[in-house]
């Protein structure tokens, strides 16, 4: 599995393609076909290997944006004033306001719409407000995409280039220190918890304690039934819509993918 998210990014790197989304959308083919020609004990462990695998190298990357923050030279090749750095600043995070709200409260919307006749719950404003909200912050991808793009091996002499650098580092402070620190008080706000009171004479039904949250991915629904009715019944839910789709698309998909698909790569059929 190491090997096959390798070999698709390396191919994306020879095409001079976008390796980041090629992993991506490689990691998407292997849970669904990939991940099921490995024994149980050999998920648990990919999983876990991939986790501490994927912390690693964000924390590398935080430190080199940080270690590389206070590089003066950048500063210093840039020959944007205070002012038009302000207004560069100011223009970018109001494309970043912008850009996401054009996605979430259309799609949110759209979503709304189409599944109006069925028994989903609507996504109501508030929780638009928290999905707009929650995916303002900027992190390792753009900072990998800027360096990638326009720096040779973290160094560059042109003015225009380090002020894109420059800005893309105070943009990603920016956000992930103000939009990250504010998030959970908003959510807090505009979606209050209503915990439940233990019953008497038996099992609390609230929230995990964090050592659950951290176990559960990793359980059988048999293993996990006693945990949390919450993270069961989301995971009951996910199982419904992939196995009885309900859209036409998909259901064309799954016919599509159980008679070709699945056969060769691997995978339970739907049916």
């Amino acid at each position: 599995m190491a090997l096959m998210a390798y070999l698709s990014y390396m191919l994306a790197e020879l095409l001079s393609l976008s390796g980041i989304l090629t992993v991506f959308f490689c990691g998407i083919v292997m849970s669904h076909y990939a991940w099921h020609n490995v024994t149980e004990s050999s998920r648990i462990t990919t999983r876990h290997i991939f986790a501490t695998l994927s912390f690693i190298a964000e924390t590398f990357i935080f430190l080199y944006v940080g270690m590389d923050a206070l590089d003066m030279d950048k500063w210093k090749t840039t020959q944007a004033s205070f002012k038009t750095s302000i207004g560069i600043f100011g223009v970018i995070i109001s494309l970043i306001l912008l850009g996401r709200a054009a996605f979430v409260f259309p799609l949110s919307i759209l979503s709304n719409f189409m599944s109006g006749n069925s028994e989903k719950a609507p996504i109501t404003f508030k929780h638009q407000v928290v999905i707009w909200w929650a995916g303002l912050m900027r992190g390792a991808v753009s900072i990998a995409l800027a360096y990638n793009q326009f720096t040779f091996s973290g160094v560059t002499q042109d003015p225009v280039h380090a002020t894109i650098i420059t800005s893309t580092i105070v943009v990603v402070f920016f956000t992930t220190l103000v939009f990250g620190f504010l998030t959970r008080p908003m959510i807090s706000a505009m979606l209050p918890q209503h915990r439940h009171r233990e019953p008497a004479g038996g099992r609390s039904t609230g929230s995990n304690s964090p050592k659950d949250e951290f176990i559960l991915p990793f359980l059988g629904d048999e293993d996990a039934s006693g945990s949390g009715s919450g993270f069961v019944q989301a995971k009951r839910s996910i199982s419904m819509m992939l196995e009885r789709p309900i859209h036409t698309v998909h259901i064309y998909w799954r016919k599509f993918d159980d008679r070709f698909m699945r056969p060769i790569f691997g995978g339970p059929r739907s049916y």
